[in-house]
């Protein structure tokens, strides 16, 4: 039911979703990856099915999810079977095998409740040929069991979110094609995050690496509610061919007295400033290039610079997955 990212490679989309699996391949292949765990779908399996919950999944898609293929419906199965997702309590089984992974995360990490980001791992999603980036849910800056435990639920929730049925619907992805995963991740304290791209998803250009970044946590950018830092790289020389530096006048970081993820002004001297200086535009330069190489086509990829740590240390990955549009083309699998 539990599989370390180190354990899994690309080849493991099927048990654990693409976004986990993506982060165990990039473990296995050597990059900066915070450690963490994947609850696969054979946990959201085993607890749909001993909660029996799944024969009133069922009957909710049945009657408003399947035949009735309008906003309408999604939006009546995804009020039924949310709810009942989040409220059915996780069998002793799975609740232990979870407890076992968070405490030896922690243990690792050398305290007693590890700071982690909760993300959906559908096992549909970041395929090349139905991007499912924003469908389904991730929580950050959680702390201890419990609340690791409700956040693994709502990932579970979301899979029957509207929005995520809908885009089921028009992909013509059957209802029991898509399963849950779960990835739980040490949180990093991001001083800045984005997003870097191996080929210009504007232009199509693939002699550029893009790289998008602000202050504070990745969400800002990945939402679109923050008008990120912008720079394009040279492939083959590594010079740094463009620099468009946004005002950024708020952020994403954690509330320290909360533990929640709330949005705050910038202070008024680094709201021009860019979020990464050169060095750490060709670092990540370098390694967007060597994640695509490591898997044969254009990536996009997210990463964030930790706080306290040093470059090359300092400079994490969070997630890859193929880049599914670029230019105004789909992508080609190959």
């Amino acid at each position: 039911m539990i599989r370390s990212f180190k354990d899994l490679t690309i080849n493991d989309v099927p048990l654990v979703g693409g976004k986990c699996a993506s982060l165990g391949e990039m473990v296995r292949a050597g990059k900066n990856v915070p450690l963490g765990f994947a609850v696969t779908v054979n946990a959201y399996k085993q607890f749909v099915m001993e909660t029996g919950i799944d024969q009133k999944i069922r009957e909710a898609m049945s009657e408003h999810g399947l035949n009735n293929n309008t906003d309408v419906s999604f939006h009546e199965a995804a009020k039924i079977i949310m709810p009942l997702v989040k409220a059915t309590p996780i069998p002793n089984s799975i609740r232990e095998a979870i407890t076992v992974a968070y405490n030896e995360l922690s243990e690792k990490y050398g305290t007693k409740d590890v700071m982690v980001a909760v993300r959906s791992s559908a096992t549909m999603e970041d395929a090349a040929d139905a991007s499912y980036a924003g469908q389904h849910e991730t929580y950050l800056n959680i702390v201890g069991l419990e609340n690791v435990l409700e956040r693994i639920k709502e990932c579970w929730a979301s899979l029957f979110s509207a929005p995520a049925l809908h885009y089921r619907s028009s992909k013509d992805i059957e209802p029991d094609e898509a399963l849950m995963a779960v990835a739980v991740q040490k949180m990093i304290n991001s001083r800045s995050a984005g997003v870097a791209f191996t080929v210009d998803p504007v232009t199509g250009d693939t002699s550029k690496i893009v790289i998008e970044g602000a202050w504070g946590l990745g969400e800002g950018v990945v939402s679109g509610n923050v008008t990120p830092d912008h720079f394009s790289v040279d492939r083959n020389t590594m010079e740094i061919l463009e620099r468009w530096i946004s005002p950024k006048t708020i952020h994403y970081v954690r509330d320290p007295e909360t533990g929640e993820t709330v949005v705050r002004d910038v202070e008024k001297f680094r709201q021009n400033l860019p979020c990464i200086n050169d060095e750490e535009i060709i670092q990540l330069a370098r390694m967007a290039l060597s994640i695509e190489q490591h898997y044969g086509k254009p990536q996009d990829i997210e990463w964030a610079i930790d706080t306290g740590l040093a470059l090359p240390e300092g400079l994490l990955i969070l997630q890859s997955r193929p880049v599914t549009v670029w230019g105004g083309v789909k992508a080609v699998n190959g």
